[in-house]
């Protein structure tokens, strides 16, 4: 199978018979195992991932399938995800389960995204080098004297080896655009509050800003529209219009 870098793609091929949701799930699942010595992945939900692909198939032969329908992403261990282990890459928590899911992964679910596991980080979002953990380190893909960066570095390496397409990360102080830099993807911090932090476990209340990792840009943009705007659960996040920005990318390819 191909190794796809934008939504768009997938999204293509799905459409046009090459590929189905559930070969998709497969293929990040076999990558997933081929590169489990670099210990990206704190849990793996391979059979509700299988199931979730099924459905959302049947919606896309249906014609009603969400905007996110073939995205397949992992969250950073410090996301609320209902009935799953929560540790933050922490002893600490070992065994607490979450009971609610946080804001930004239950859009991105909404809009029929398929959510395949969830990353190791530095404990607790506390580090610069994802070595951090009680989970142990991750090593970066480009070779296993490197480090992929933290604290958001299991997020950046499961985008940058192909076990998914976005990841959600999180950033106080570049936890999110210091891996992305290191793994040699894109990452992104938007402004505070454009983006509910309801479930995000905090680091600094103040700073947290819920983060995405992705090959491209447009999916980057895409996935930002999705998971902004005003919360009922979070006064701090901004109430104002959510533009359209996955229409309004101003990129011509010159770094």
């Amino acid at each position: 199978m191909n190794t796809y870098d934008s939504l768009s793609r997938i999204q293509s091929d799905i459409d046009s018979g090459k590929i189905d949701c559930v070969g998709l799930v497969n293929h990040y699942l076999s990558n997933i195992k081929t590169y489990e010595h670099l210990n990206t992945l704190t849990a793996v939900y391979a059979d509700e991932a299988l199931a979730a692909a099924e459905k959302v198939q049947q919606k896309i032969n249906g014609g009603t399938a969400g905007r996110l329908a073939g995205m397949v992403f992992t969250i950073k261990d410090v996301y609320c995800h209902e009935g799953h282990e929560l540790q933050c890459g922490s002893k600490i928590l070992e065994g607490f389960e979450s009971q609610f899911t946080a804001t930004c992964v239950q859009r991105l679910l909404d809009e029929d995204a398929i959510l395949i596991g969830r990353n190791n980080c530095d404990e607790f979002a506390m580090g610069s080098s994802n070595e951090n953990s009680v989970f142990g380190p991750t090593i970066n893909a480009a070779g296993e004297n490197k480090v992929p960066g933290g604290s958001s570095g299991g997020s950046a390496v499961a985008v940058q080896a192909d076990m998914c397409l976005v990841s959600i990360g999180s950033d106080t102080g570049g936890s999110v655009r210091q891996p992305a830099a290191y793994c040699g993807i894109v990452g992104f911090k938007p402004n505070y509050g454009r983006i509910s932090r309801h479930g995000l476990s905090a680091y600094a209340s103040s700073f947290d800003c819920v983060g995405i990792l992705a090959h491209s840009i447009d999916d980057t943009a895409l996935t930002l529209e999705i998971m902004a705007g005003a919360d009922e659960y979070d006064t701090t996040v901004s109430h104002s219009d959510v533009p359209t920005y996955s229409k309004n990318i101003h990129w011509n390819g010159n770094a």
